[in-house]
């Protein structure tokens, strides 16, 4: 008999979070915003995605859990520190867009909702 293994949790994890990346992409692209990054990656973090809509340049983290409470628990202070880091890098290699008004946003994928955009979340404490 041919057994397949099952995959590993770890893996099943990234796989989500792959999708639930995708699927803010896509969800962000229809309500107009233009993506400029995906899984930007710095020694300080990482950016899920980097939008801009205007004259706003947005720096997205997307979360996909069971629920809203949990999604939002696991941004934790030190995470939004780490993007605000990247963040910073970012702008330093694009001065092209430093002239933007920056925010930092949250895509909630969730079983009970869907999807959740929640602009302005967070400003980081940047040291």
């Amino acid at each position: 008999m041919n057994r397949r293994k099952a995959p590993r949790p770890r893996f099943q994890a990234y796989d989500r979070g792959l999708w639930a990346e995708r699927l803010a992409a896509l969800m962000l692209g229809l309500k107009g915003y233009r993506i400029l990054g995906r899984r930007y990656q710095t020694p300080v973090g990482e950016i899920d995605l980097i939008v801009r809509k205007g004259e706003i340049l947005a720096f997205v983290e997307v979360k996909y859990r069971k629920n809203t409470a949990q999604a939002l628990a696991a941004l934790t202070p030190r995470q939004r520190d780490r993007v605000g880091r990247a963040a910073q890098l970012f702008v330093s290699a694009r001065p092209d867009l430093a002239h933007l008004d920056q925010r930092f946003d949250v895509v909630l994928v969730t079983i009970e909702k869907l999807m959740q955009h929640i602009k302005n979340y967070w400003q980081p404490s940047l040291k």
